[in-house]
């Protein structure tokens, strides 16, 4: 873990005195969004599985902007992770009130062709890091905090290869919906952001640019998005004015459904 900076943000930021857990947060959306969120004014626990040196490097960009931060390892699909980052967050910055559920993997592969062994590793950090996140959340968030859990917008395209991905996103979804019910009697909004193709090396890893062109085509903007795009949707939503929407699942796609 890295040690927090002792400077503070403005008073009138919009998240200022909140905390983030953000999971899986060292590169692409998710490094975004830990920057985002710390420009609006919050501590973050910036969550990495195994690229400390980029999480580190996060905290240090935050810091210098004269934001509070620290890079905590975790893997989500471990079932002791979840706890463990809220532990950090407790004793870094004193709570937590902002849960964001970033982290999870994508290998796709037909049905047919999905063994057992990608079936299992996809669900234990999809679902079953998603779903403990949602419950440490639900036990120690402060009230009036904010859960926001990544889904994708594969869930509606029904692609070839994307099975068991869409499933274990799909999951994520019935989980918010039923999740924001629950914690709604203690002001703590529980929605989801489903990206369409962001230009992450994640995603881009593989294709040709051929095919990157013709995915950036399925949608009106004819662009990718990016990680800032998606960081703008958490945001908002983490921020004062979202929190009247709760049990959401909100497709950033640029309009390609």
């Amino acid at each position: 873990m890295t040690t927090a900076s002792s400077a503070f943000p403005a008073a009138d930021a919009p998240l200022a005195g909140r905390v983030a857990v953000v999971t899986g947060a060292s590169k692409g959306i998710g490094a975004a969004i830990a920057r985002r969120l710390a420009r609006d004014g919050a501590a973050v626990v910036v969550n990495y599985a195994s690229s400390e040196a980029a999480a580190v490097a996060v905290v240090q960009e935050i810091e210098a902007a004269g934001g509070r931060a620290v890079a905590v390892r975790a893997d989500i699909a471990d079932p002791a992770g979840a706890g463990g980052l809220f532990d950090a967050a407790s004793e870094a910055f004193g709570g937590v009130d902002i849960l964001v559920n970033n982290a999870g993997i994508m290998a796709l592969a037909p049905i047919v062709a999905t063994d057992d062994a990608l079936f299992e590793r996809q669900v234990a950090t999809n679902i079953g890091g998603v779903f403990r996140g949602m419950r440490e959340a639900a036990r120690r968030l402060r009230d009036g905090g904010r859960i926001i859990s990544f889904s994708s917008s594969v869930v509606g395209l029904y692609q070839p290869t994307y099975g068991l991905y869409a499933a274990t996103k799909a999951a994520v979804e019935a989980m918010t919906h039923v999740l924001a019910k629950e914690l709604g009697p203690r002001e703590i909004s529980v929605s989801a952001v489903a990206p369409g193709p962001v230009a992450t090396d994640l995603f881009l890893s593989g294709k040709s640019d051929e095919q990157v062109a013709a995915i950036a085509k399925l949608n009106p903007f004819g662009r990718l998005g990016t990680p800032e795009d998606i960081a703008n949707v958490v945001a908002f939503l983490a921020g004062p004015d979202g929190g009247w929407v709760s049990g959401q699942v909100i497709r950033a796609n640029g309009g390609v459904i």
